[in-house]
């Protein structure tokens, strides 16, 4: 591999997967681990994607790190998949058997990661959102990403270059530690196949109206549970209500927030019931008689395990199901609860219900929607990349290609990989 606008040898054998998800991570370990050269490109500073925020993950209920650290080891282990993280496609050109990939690589700014950085890190100014809670919490100017961050490295924001901070990063470590001038460099690569893994994002809740996202602290979106419940989130696992950290004693869950409506996400996101369902068992454990209150449109569990799994939340007899689509939120001043007002679709009664928690379980659209691709793929209406497998060459997995689970991402991924090499075996 070269940089700064070289170009590699010719590598017909070789695999692009973009996006270092659960699904760009699958492709790409099946793929090299039968022999084939796989360059493994990320945007963020470290590979994880989504599943790297979860508290946990279907179908065991087990945390991240459970997968994330395997998949790790074996991107450790082979040395046929070459890691570029802070690194985007910025062209594709050629055909099927033989592209040729402009990249973007961002500067990390630090070249010396050695850990012990804590002190100094600590007497940095400048507090910025972490992304990676959902802004719920802050991190200084230089970090590592998070806990189950792969490659495990220092980052310098290029938001503090010009500030105070800056000098005081470049001042703190020796010579050669950080390159705070340093700039983008340009790549080029010849693979024969390219894997688009570009994943999904959470629906912007701000969009939905009578769902009151942003207008009232108490109310927060499935994403922001998962951190919460997280032991490296910004409450370190404690759930509780963002305007005062009351330990909440009711919690409502509002499903298809923004899926199923023709003014946001017309299709169903999938795995946005089988997630409440999930942050149900979250509550649970750290509140036992707390009341839950899911309201829903229709439930999906698809699969025997997904239904089994429902059935024993259906037996806590303070977990109330409300078929009935909510259709405006309020607040008490006073006492910052929140009242949800939905028709039961059953009984036809209007329902008023005050809780002192609201979560949004917003669906899933595909990165790409908002981030459109540098080359010419086909894609349906709502963004998520349509493969043309008889043509070849590229292929969308996970949930760049449609809504799916982690297990459905990862048997797709693998499906996916072996069209890659037959790409290259048929070129």
């Amino acid at each position: 591999m070269t940089e700064d606008n070289e170009t590699t040898p010719a590598a017909g054998g070789s695999i692009l997967v973009v996006g270092g998800g659960i699904s760009g991570l699958t492709a790409a370990i099946e793929a090299a681990e039968v022999g084939y050269e796989v360059f493994l490109v990320e945007k963020e500073a470290s590979l994880g994607g989504r599943v790297a925020q979860l508290n946990k993950y279907f179908p065991k209920l087990c945390p991240p790190t459970c997968g994330l650290e395997i998949n790790y080891r074996r991107i450790k282990d082979n040395p046929n998949i070459k890691v570029l993280t802070l690194t985007e496609v910025e062209k594709v050109d050629g055909s099927p058997g033989a592209y040729e990939v402009t990249l973007k690589i961002k500067p990390r700014y630090v070249e010396d990661n050695t850990t012990g950085y804590d002190e100094l890190i600590e007497s940095l100014q400048t507090e910025l959102p972490n992304d990676h809670d959902f802004g719920m919490s802050t991190t200084k100017g230089l970090y590592v990403p998070h806990d189950m961050a792969f490659p495990y490295k220092y980052v310098v924001s290029p938001d503090i270059l010009r500030t105070g901070d800056a000098k005081k990063i470049k001042d703190a470590l020796p010579e050669g530690a950080v390159d705070l001038d340093a700039q983008p460099k340009s790549m080029k690569i010849n693979v024969g196949a390219v894997i688009w893994a570009t994943g999904w994002t959470p629906y912007d809740a701000t969009k939905i109206d009578n769902l009151g996202f942003g207008q009232y602290d108490n109310i927060i979106t499935n994403m922001m549970m998962e951190r919460y419940a997280s032991s490296n989130g910004p409450t370190r696992g404690k759930i509780i209500r963002p305007s005062d950290r009351k330990e909440p004693e009711s919690i409502a869950f509002v499903q298809c927030a923004g899926s199923r409506d023709e003014n946001h996400l017309p299709y169903c996101s999938y795995i946005c019931c089988m997630a409440s369902l999930k942050q149900a068992t979250y509550i649970r454990e750290q509140y036992p008689e707390a009341k839950i209150y899911i309201f829903y449109i229709d439930l999906r569990t698809p699969g025997q395990r997904y239904e089994k799994f429902y059935k024993q939340i259906k037996e806590d007899e303070n977990i109330f199901f409300i078929k009935g689509k909510v259709a405006e939120v309020s607040e008490d001043p006073a006492t910052r609860n929140i009242t949800v007002v939905a028709e039961n679709a059953v009984t036809g009664e209007k329902i008023h219900q005050t809780v002192e928690l609201v979560v949004l379980a917003t669906g899933m659209q595909p990165t790409a929607k908002d981030n459109p691709l540098p080359v010419n793929l086909k894609t349906d209406e709502n963004g998520f990349i349509v493969n043309d497998l008889d043509k070849g060459g590229m292929f969308a997995v996970g949930c760049a290609n449609k809504p799916l689970d982690v297990v459905s991402s990862n048997q797709n991924a693998t499906g996916m990989a072996l069209r890659a090499i037959q790409t290259l075996v048929n070129r």
